[in-house]
């Protein structure tokens, strides 16, 4: 067990929107580091979960700048989809991890299962997975959760990847609506950041 509180950590991640939250969850008196400013590529995610693959990311940026590594795998979970696209979800995108093409596909493999499927809810809840690897080959990871649905369209600019179209239960609003700052106080990053704040 780690007692001592990290103040230096690489984010073990290219995705600009993943870094941009975790930095705003982070303690400000923390060094952050990027895979970007230290010109680390991202590894092959092969794992079976999003904690697989969390660990995939974390060990791999840790061993490669001998940091502390935070990585985040997270996704959207679409019941009707049978949990698709859950651990593809950027893959959706193609290379370029395009969202809008994701979102596209999306609404196309809805209608595709039924075309009246927006006439009921369509459940859904996003999912995040945290890591925290240390050089020594200590990690701790945990899971966060948001319930929710899919909105008809597309709503909003905020956010990045699926937030203009998943809306959270009890709110009118998808996160893409949604205020950042009232967004980190209930999605799935701020969920598992909650249990491993300890440790900053």
């Amino acid at each position: 067990m780690h007692k001592k509180k990290i103040l230096k950590l690489l984010i073990g991640s290219n995705n600009l929107g993943k870094i941009k939250e975790i930095r705003d969850l982070l303690p400000k008196n923390i060094e952050i580091y990027t895979t970007k400013k230290l010109n680390l590529k991202s590894p092959i995610e092969n794992g079976k979960s999003f904690i697989e693959n969390s660990v995939i990311k974390a060990k791999f940026f840790s061993k490669k700048s001998n940091m502390i590594c935070l990585a985040d795998d997270s996704g959207l979970e679409i019941d009707i989809l049978n949990g698709a696209p859950g651990i593809y979800s950027s893959r959706w995108g193609g290379k370029k991890k395009n969202f809008n093409l994701a979102i596209k596909k999306i609404y196309r493999e809805i209608k595709k299962v039924n075309k009246k499927s927006f006439n009921k809810k369509v459940t859904a809840r996003f999912i995040c997975a945290l890591t925290i690897f240390w050089p020594n080959n200590f990690l701790v990871n945990a899971i966060g959760k948001v319930e929710g649905f899919i909105s008809k369209n597309k709503r909003g600019n905020n956010g990045f990847g699926y937030d203009p179209i998943f809306i959270p239960k009890n709110s009118r609003l998808t996160f893409g609506e949604m205020e950042s700052y009232r967004k980190y106080k209930i999605d799935h990053r701020y969920k598992a950041f909650k249990k491993i704040k300890k440790f900053f």
